[in-house]
Parts: C-alpha cells; structure tokens; sequence
C-alpha cells in the first residue's frame, strides 16, 4: 500500500522550511514539480518520483483534522502538508517520514502517523530505476481499464489527490478502484464518489484476498481491472450497535438571477436539524474553509456553466456530512444536495421535525423535492468495509400538483408533504415511496 504521512503544523510551512523538508533525501534528490506548482515530487537520481507533496492547505474547520485521521489532534487551525510515498522503492516511506518530520521539528507541530516522524537523511540507493512522472500522482496503477489507488490508513478521505485520481479516471473512460485493508473505512464523499460501477472499493483480506468493500463480492485482478470472480459475496456481517443516520436529499432550482446566494437551503436543514449552521465547506476534504454562502456561490458563478462540487460539515459534538451539486440547466440554477446525520444509540432522531422544516423549504427556497430517509449505521458517518442495511425512506416532499388518485399528502404552502413511515417498516415504506413515485410519473406523463 502507498503511505501517507501528513504535517500538521501551526504555521505555513515557508520556502526554508520546505527545503529542509524537500532534502531529506541528501543532495542527490531530485525535485520537480507537477499541477502549475501544486505538487512537488521527490526523485530518485534516475528520476523516479519517490515521493509527491501537495501544496499545505490551512484547515480552520474544528474538529476535521480529527475526524479523517481518527487520531486526536490539538483544537485550533493547523496547517496541513501532506506527502504520498511510493511503495516501488522500500527507501520512499521513510523519505516522506523524515519530509514531514522535519516541518514538524521546525515548526512546533506534529506528524501523522507519529510512528512515522523522523529527521534522518534517508539515502537514495543510486540503482532505482527511472521511470516517467505521472500526471496524477495519487494513481499507483494505470491500465488501459482502470486507475488504480492503494490506500492504508484508517479512513479514505475524498482528498484532492483522490478528487485528481476520480477526474483522470472519468476522462480517460476508466474504472477508479481504491485497494485498502480491511480495517479501512471511507468518508462519505468518498463512498458517494465512487457509488455506481465500473469504480470499486477494493478491500485485501491476508486471508481471504479481494471483495469488494460495498457488496463483498469476490474479486480478482483480470485484464488490467478488479472484477467479480463469479463465486458468493463475503463481507463482515453487520452488527447493529443502535446508531442510526438521518439522511436527506434535496433538491433545489432558481432562477439565474444576479443575486441568487446559493447553499441557502442546506443552511436552513442544518440549522433546522441542528441548531448551527455547517462548520465548513471546501471542494474536497479536510473541509478547510469556515462556511460562507456568498463565496461558495462566488466559487460555482465563476466556473459556470461547468457544474461545482462541494463538501460541508458539521461540528464536533453532531456529526454531519453533506455534499452539494450545482448544475446550469435550462430551467435555471439546480442544486443537489446529499446531507447525512449521525445519532448515537441514546440520541433521539428527530424525526419529528422534518415536516416543519419541509414546510420552511417550501417557502422561498426553490425546493424541488425533498426525501428524507433513515438507516442503521454508525454515528461518525464513515463507511466500513461490510455490506450495511439500505436507508428506508420515512417522508418524501414534492412542490406540485397532486395525483388524482393515491395516498393523501399533507399540504405544507405549495409543497405536497407524504408521510411514508417511521424507519422501522422497509417493505412498506419503499412500497408507499414506489407508489408515489409512479403516479406522479403518470401525472406528468402528456
């Protein structure tokens, strides 16, 4: 597996810094550098790249460092740097340990893993073959079928690396398969990035080989891919702690006004559901940037009509997760909105409140539709490697006319409120939902 270290660090890694870092190869290193100067390579004297480091990004959002790296980590923004090591040549996790070792020496900040903190010059055996730079450092293995991302810590963010990876795969036609241990788990943008094949999560059991980490189907790796081998799934069997998610998803649409703000209606859920608003929002993770309407919608006004991407989260004590899409359609300005709650076994889920914030949404808000579903999962929102229980929907809200002929809604203003269950009745409520969603399939059918 390719290794990770990242520094996290009080202050901005400066150039002195960096080069102390960038020769901690000796003088023999060679340095260059890749996305306009965004990624700086590390090579072997034959020009092999050892070892890839993005430019430090300044994480201001609280608790975020935490949460993806699953280790305590001192309050307040940090500075995080991180470097990918190559697992080609033994000598590159350690090049990248002693990297980001040395920042944290300089700068009064720490390293993560710890075990991987060291100031050693790692020589560089004069023998490593050379090979081409790659255009997209976070892919290990590329074929004509696939691009391939080997990952070994605790939880997968959606990193920009990994963003890159996902991009470079979509272009090129390829199947984007991430390989980690079983112990890994994926944050949920990461498992929304890759729902949907030809992209798999790839998990590599010492005894049992490859499954795939959503469906535990059994895996081999055949014509430059990880497919299926035909024989029955394995996966760990899931053990229901109590822990529940509260997941909504929302869709909004807006005239393309001048002052149209966008993330307006994923403030009201959050605030609605929660009591503050989101923490942060960036495109991808760590989320770094404290949340703001007016520069997310800076941010998709400037790259439209091309669509933008957002992640959001929430505090500390109430884990929440979102990701927001914002497409350009002929019908104006279309959000996507996917938000996940986590509740603990002793927390109640207020299930109780999505109907007045249903009818908020109504009003004002440009709601399109609003699902609301609950599922048995845990409380963090990261995604183990086992196949979890599908989410069962409790509410769908639609602004339009009523089918002549069906369930009777709950009028909320010009949105249409049906009550389809409470979580605990999974044939019914996705019959209710089938229903539903097939006369007003024939209601909009000329």
């Amino acid at each position: 597996m390719t290794k990770d270290v990242i520094a996290l660090t009080p202050k901005m890694p400066d150039l002195p810094t960096l080069l102390a870092g960038l020769y901690a190869g000796g003088p023999d290193i060679g340095v260059r550098t890749l996305a306009d100067g965004a990624v700086v390579q590390l090579c072997a004297p034959g020009g092999r790249p050892l070892v890839s480091v993005e430019a430090p990004v300044l994480v201001q959002v609280p608790g975020e460092t935490a949460r993806l790296l699953d280790h305590p980590v001192a309050d307040g923004p940090v500075w995080w740097t991180e470097a990918r090591a190559s697992t080609a040549a033994p000598e590159a996790g350690r090049l990248a340990g002693s990297f980001a070792g040395r920042l944290a020496t300089v700068l009064g900040g720490t390293v993560w893993p710890p075990e991987a903190a060291t100031t050693d010059v790692v020589p560089i055996a004069p023998d490593v073959s050379a090979v081409p730079a790659s255009a997209t450092p976070a892919v290990d293995v590329l074929t004509e079928r696939a691009a391939v991302v080997m990952q070994d810590r605790p939880i997968v963010p959606l990193t920009s690396w990994l963003s890159d990876a996902l991009r470079t795969a979509a272009e090129g036609e390829l199947a984007l398969q991430i390989v980690t241990p079983p112990t890994t788990r994926l944050s949920l943008p990461t498992r929304t990035a890759l729902r949907g094949l030809p992209n798999r999560w790839v998990v590599q059991d010492p005894e049992h080989g490859f499954y795939d980490g959503l469906s535990g189907a059994r895996l081999h790796w055949k014509d430059g891919a990880f497919t299926p081998t035909g024989a029955a799934a394995q996966s760990a069997p899931f053990i229901d702690t109590g822990d529940r998610q509260l997941l909504l998803t929302l869709r909004t649409r807006h005239p393309a006004e001048a002052d149209l703000v966008l993330g307006r209606s994923l403030e009201t859920a959050w605030q609605h559901l929660t009591g503050r608003p989101p923490a942060g929002w960036s495109t991808a993770e760590p989320v770094n940037l404290p949340w703001s309407t007016r520069q997310l919608t800076d941010l998709a006004r400037s790259r439209a009509p091309r669509s933008t991407w957002l992640v959001a989260v929430g505090h500390p004590e109430r884990p929440a997760v979102a990701t927001l899409r914002v497409l350009r359609t002929p019908a104006g300005v279309e959000e996507d909105i996917a938000l996940a709650l986590g509740y603990g076994a002793e927390e109640d889920v207020p299930l109780d409140a999505i109907e007045t914030l249903a009818a908020e949404l109504g009003s004002g808000y440009g709601l399109v539709s609003l699902l609301t579903s609950l599922r048995a999962a845990r409380r963090d929102l990261t995604v183990p490697a086992r196949l979890e229980p599908a989410p069962v929907p409790v509410a769908f809200t639609v602004v339009g006319d009523p089918p002549p002929t069906g369930p009777t809604p709950v009028r909320l203003g010009r949105a249409l409120h049906y009550r389809l269950g409470d979580g605990s009745r999974a044939e019914e409520a996705w019959g209710r939902l089938r229903e539903l969603l097939e006369l007003r399939r024939r209601l909009r059918k000329p």
